[in-house]
């Protein structure tokens, strides 16, 4: 029961009940609601502050988890860029060092990844993490032109091995006769006697000597491209193209077993000794060409010989005595 309320009227020297207008009661209703709302809006500030909405915990969990995920990625992204440093370690210093190659430039290797206008979607979407999921595009990238670049590596690599098969088949490296207690070689590669001439004089190949008729041997796979016959010089002689840089010569020969044109493989019997031409005895001298130059042939003889047997052979192919042609 609410109390009564009074005010004294000095008009009628008496006390008068108060009654409250329709604007007093207006007031007093404005005013209660103003200050509740003052307060409901402090209680919900200082309740906001302290503790998190439903939809806040959600976004909050989402984003702990998104953050879980961009250190997971970031983890795998440095543990390939790891193994991606190793392949590039093992194809400069490893299989391009076998397979003599030069290393691929790091300018090429780290070569940018696109343009500025790669990541235009990405911009014009205006995400509040558009930094951090800039790097990490950035990164992955990176890491794929890479990866193409190491591709095309191991691609040429690839093509190097199979010619490599084909390199060691068809360079010359064997003696062109049986020659098993190595007393065939009668001179060597230098400057040796003349045997017509008795001076000094540049000796351009090896002599074997031999019986006339003894088999002669392709020293490498390749294509016979000269079989000549001149009285004088090598007399009758076969040149075979190994490729790869490489041709060899075999003079004063008696017969041919091959004609122009023909593929040989190493060991394949291509004549036989002689003494045609500038010779004083049965032999067959044999040349090794490099680039259209004569070289030591006695350097390539490490598929038929023992380590000590070559030493041997390159001692006899040292000694300055006269050459048979």
């Amino acid at each position: 029961m609410s109390r009564i309320k009074y005010y004294y009227d000095p008009k009628t020297c008496k006390y008068e009940r108060y009654t409250k207008s329709k604007w007093d009661i207006l007031l007093g209703v404005l005013g209660f609601l103003s200050l509740s709302s003052i307060f409901a809006v402090g209680i919900l500030m200082i309740f906001s502050y302290y503790f998190d909405s439903p939809k806040e915990l959600m976004l909050k969990q989402e984003n702990e988890e998104l953050k879980l995920y961009y250190e997971m990625m970031e983890k795998e992204v440095s543990h390939l860029n790891e193994m991606m440093t190793d392949l590039k370690d093992r194809d400069d210093n490893l299989y391009r060092v076998i397979f003599e190659s030069e290393p691929i430039p790091t300018s090429i290797r780290d070569a940018g990844y696109g343009g500025s206008d790669r990541f235009k979607e990405l911009k014009e979407k205006g995400l509040q993490q558009e930094d951090l999921i800039m790097d990490v595009m950035s990164k992955v990238g990176k890491l794929k032109k890479q990866m193409y670049i190491q591709s095309l590596s191991y691609d040429e690599l690839a093509e190097k091995a199979l010619n490599k098969e084909e390199y060691w088949a068809s360079i010359p490296a064997i003696q062109p006769i049986h020659n098993e207690d190595l007393k065939r070689l009668a001179s060597g590669y230098g400057m040796r006697i003349h045997p017509i001439l008795k001076v000094r004089k540049m000796h351009t190949g090896i002599d074997f000597s031999a019986p006339k008729g003894t088999p002669i041997y392709a020293t490498g796979d390749g294509t016979v491209v000269e079989v000549k016959t001149e009285f004088g010089g090598y007399g009758k002689s076969v040149t075979i193209d190994h490729g790869f840089g490489f041709e060899t010569r075999y003079g004063h020969m008696n017969e041919f077993n091959v004609r122009r044109g023909q593929k040989v493989k190493r060991g394949d019997q291509i004549g036989t000794v002689g003494n045609t031409g500038s010779s004083t005895a049965p032999h067959v001298h044999y040349e090794v060409i490099k680039e259209g130059r004569t070289i030591n042939p006695v350097h390539y003889f490490f598929k038929d010989l023992e380590p000590s047997e070559f030493d041997k052979i390159l001692e006899l192919a040292s000694k300055e005595n006269q050459s048979l042609s």
